[in-house]
């Protein structure tokens, strides 16, 4: 449904996307993540047609829709677009918003295509509303609502839940993907929250500086991390210096480990292995104990800041039962399903 190959997007003589290449299928959700300024929001721009690509190309339905040559107007493109301030008309009723772009049919069309999609972003009683008259959850679905309505084949998302508070954020996340899946609309996201992009997402992006790092899975992007930047940005952990042995082991302060991802290591490289905090388990019978040095309740689990004996330190979700006092020393062991390791710097 969409494909990126090569793109690169340019302001000027300052190019800020450079050969970034991904695909999407009918009925994906891809987000991009990132620092500010990284370019994502620029990608989307080029992908509704409001930047030209400098290099490279942007496919949909198979059909190029921008190059150097090529320049489809975004009317064209049939792509929506949901943006960061819901951008709805404070003078619309919530059923002319929707029904703005609905240009060439019918009154009773816009009115049967309105009551459609609201019932389907869940608002089915609020027509009449005004903007000002909603919560910032609403308003989002009727932006939604607004933007599905001349049935993009591919909606675009630009930080679409940034005003709203985090459990709000969640849930609505997970909405709108049901939606879209109901829909089987092909959906780019943008986003600052990893772990809203995980809610969302069949795909995931990381960019750094204009290039695309690693183009994945939720899953794949957490436990195989293709840089140090990708393990640094996605989750949380620490990087623990090691040493190869041989090929296939490495030495840590935490025990000899075999490892899996590293190519091409042999005996005595110095390298950095990615220990997250669900690899840490609590285990008072261990014969490894470290030091609280600080902590973090959240509800079902608590993450600690833990130091080892050599300085090291490392994070540890425990269930929150396991109640320690800062200063306490308690036993860990290490559960490692995914051994990702990084030639030393």
């Amino acid at each position: 449904m969409l494909v990126l190959d090569k793109l690169a997007v340019a302001y000027g003589p300052h190019v800020v996307v450079k050969d970034v290449s991904f695909a999407l299928a009918e009925g994906q959700i891809g987000c991009l993540v990132g620092p500010s300024g990284c370019g994502k929001t620029t990608l989307l721009r080029a992908i509704a047609g409001f930047e030209p690509a400098a290099s490279g190309s942007i496919s949909l339905q198979q059909q190029v829709v921008s190059n150097q040559q090529i320049q489809l107007a975004t009317e064209q493109r049939r792509v929506g677009m949901v943006f960061q301030d819901f951008a709805l008309f404070p003078h619309l009723s919530v059923a002319a918003n929707i029904s703005f772009g609905l240009q060439g049919q019918s009154h009773q069309q816009k009115q049967s295509k309105v009551k459609q999609l609201l019932q389907l972003v869940g608002l089915p009683d609020l027509a009449e509303r005004y903007p000002h008259q909603l919560s910032g959850g609403q308003q989002q679905r009727v932006a939604l609502a607004r933007a599905l309505a001349p049935e993009p084949k591919v909606l675009l998302l630009d930080e679409p839940f940034s005003s709203l508070d985090a459990e709000l954020r969640e849930a609505l996340a997970r909405d709108i993907r049901h939606i879209l899946q109901q829909l089987k609309i092909t959906a780019v996201m943008v986003t600052h929250d990893q772990f809203e992009a995980f809610t969302m997402a069949d795909m995931v992006g990381v960019m750094q500086h204009g290039k695309l790092q690693q183009w994945a899975t939720p899953y794949e992007l957490y436990h195989k991390p293709a840089s140090r930047f990708v393990a640094d940005f996605v989750g949380r952990g620490v990087l623990l210096p090691g040493d190869m042995l041989d090929a296939r082991q490495v030495q840590t302060c935490l025990g000899i480990f075999n490892q899996r991802y590293l190519q091409n290591a042999s005996s005595g490289d110095k390298v950095d292995v990615l220990i997250r905090p669900d690899d840490i388990v609590h285990d008072d019978a261990s014969g490894i104990t470290a030091r609280v040095v600080e902590k973090s309740f959240r509800g079902s689990h608590i993450l600690y800041t833990l130091a080892l004996s050599g300085g090291e330190q490392v994070y540890c979700l425990a269930l929150s039962h396991h109640n320690h006092a800062i200063g306490e020393q308690i036993g860990i062991r290490l559960d490692l399903d995914h051994l990702v390791m990084f030639p030393r710097i």
